[in-house]
């Protein structure tokens, strides 16, 4: 697969990322945040576990421990910023968690200069903080409510994305299982989230019924399809890249709410998701350009 195919398939899983943040919007009144983390990635593991299989023998050799430790560790990352995320959201205004989620943005490059050394680009950089400004707009037209508890937390699950969206290209260029990679952190985060649920959670008669459509079309479409493409993807775009990608589930997201759910999307709000746009428009055809000039 090439940069420019791999990088055409990010906006995919962003998209499907953006519309079932609509799905989950309307189970969270029922369902509690851990149960419905566990009940969507039991499905997502469930569907890919056929796969995952058929991939584990198609190859001579089993992953090595240090690959085994790593897609546990990134399974932790998928757990914690998951369920912190939602714990956040349930203890700050949606504006903040908006605005704040999207910081992950600015924050991945760090992260892999942290990890293996590679100092990013400036125009990564420039392109990230152009994005974040877009986020803030797109929130609530740059209108953002008094700090609580709940920011902390968001921004700490910022730093479990920005960590798992860094690890994975290290995953693949040792162990190149990206199903395998797919299904241990789903397994890993459902298993967590449902063991995390029985002891802090009381889930209601019914819910789980009442919430079944949701969970599985956020296990199939978001998790099994769309986290599955993402990994595919970064075998072949830097995690910095990716992440601004990304960033256009927002955009996706206050699209798919203003068409679905009847939500506000402001003027400022559609200068935040050109703004949101043009981060990961400039990211991607800047190094084109200069190849081009170099090469004339």
């Amino acid at each position: 697969m090439s940069r420019l195919s791999a990088d055409g398939l990010l906006p995919v899983t962003a998209f499907l990322w953006g519309v079932t943040f609509v799905a989950q919007k309307s189970a969270a009144a029922t369902m509690p945040a851990l149960a419905f983390v566990a009940a969507r990635f039991a499905v997502s593991a469930f569907v890919l576990a056929p796969l995952a299989l058929w991939e584990f023998r198609r190859r001579p050799h089993g992953p090595s421990r240090d690959e085994w430790r790593l897609a546990l560790a990134m399974g932790l990352t998928l757990f914690f910023g998951t369920t912190l995320q939602q714990a956040g959201i349930g203890t700050t205004s949606a504006t903040n968690a908006g605005f704040l989620t999207a910081c992950y943005v600015v924050l991945t490059p760090f992260v892999v200069w942290a990890l293996n050394g590679a100092r990013p680009r400036a125009i990564v950089v420039g392109s990230g903080f152009i994005s974040l400004v877009g986020a803030w707009l797109l929130a609530n037209d740059g209108a953002l409510g008094a700090p609580r508890i709940g920011d902390a937390l968001v921004l700490l699950a910022d730093f479990a994305w920005a960590t798992g969206i860094a690890l994975t290209p290290i995953f693949l260029a040792r162990s190149g299982r990206p199903l395998l990679l797919a299904f241990v952190q789903y397994a890993v985060c459902a298993g967590l989230a449902a063991l995390c649920s029985a002891l802090f959670e009381s889930v209601p008669s019914g819910a789980l019924g009442e919430t079944m459509s949701t969970i599985l079309f956020a296990g199939v479409v978001s998790g099994a399809i769309a986290y599955t493409i993402q990994i595919f993807a970064q075998a072949h775009t830097p995690p910095a890249e990716a992440a601004l990608i990304l960033a256009l589930e927002s955009v996706f997201a206050a699209l798919a709410g203003a068409l679905l759910l009847d939500e506000r999307l402001t003027t400022i709000g559609m200068v935040g998701c050109v703004l949101i746009l043009a981060g990961a428009v400039a990211v991607e055809f800047t190094p084109l350009f200069a190849r081009k000039t170099a090469s004339a």
